[in-house]
């Protein structure tokens, strides 16, 4: 039998599902029912009961849910549980402020090298990594564990750097660049457009009083 495929609706939920429980753990509490998470996340209990049917189910009728636990098993979904090796591309001021983010390091994604081609900032340290030329990445590479590339190179750059590092087996990509990648399947990328996010935004602020 084939594996269940979730809805992409669904994984997106997942993140956000484990950012409330850590605040729930964080303020002491160690049970909830769907109906309680539903009004601090604002979706329905039947929704996040079908969210997590999809993986088990995880409660107990009448109990509800275990947060540490519920936490834990969505951790693991997620790959929470697992250690992962990240490269910024790009040390500009977006790849400084991904690098300088500790956030990053307690879930588990660890940046381990960055790089960048401008002369002035190769040699410095953004949090205690210092900056390689981009001449330096093919052997950095070959000698490191490489799991994420961050991408935040001008648009014209970001497709010829991702389709060379693919070439060299990293086999996922946080792509902030102001383009579409054209990578082999088996490669996951996740594109983070911040103009389109601020364009909706202001789609959302004209609309917000129209009847």
């Amino acid at each position: 039998m084939s594996e269940k495929k979730i809805s992409s609706a669904v994984i997106k939920r997942l993140p956000r599902y484990y950012r409330y429980l850590s605040e729930l753990l964080e303020n002491g509490m160690d049970r909830i029912s769907s109906q309680e998470l539903s009004r601090k996340m604002h979706v329905t209990a039947s929704q996040i009961r079908q969210d997590f049917n999809n993986f088990g189910g995880f409660g107990q009728q009448g109990y509800g849910y275990n947060v540490e636990v519920l936490r834990g098993e969505i951790g693991k979904i997620l790959g929470l549980d697992q250690k992962y090796h990240v490269i910024i591309l790009g040390a500009g001021n977006l790849g400084r402020a991904l690098a300088n983010y500790g956030g990053f390091a307690k879930r588990g994604f660890i940046v381990s090298g960055i790089f960048d081609i401008d002369r002035e900032k190769v040699g410095q340290k953004i949090s205690n990594i210092e900056v390689l030329d981009m001449s330096k990445l093919k052997d950095f590479v070959a000698d490191n564990t490489v799991d994420i590339a961050a991408l935040t190179l001008p648009k014209g750059k970001a497709p010829e750097v991702a389709k060379e590092l693919a070439e060299l087996g990293v086999c996922a990509f946080w792509n902030f660049a102001a383009t579409d990648l054209n990578l082999p399947e088996g490669v996951a990328v996740e594109n983070v457009h911040l103009a389109e996010s601020l364009m909706r935004l202001s789609y959302n602020i004209v609309n917000l009083h129209k009847d």
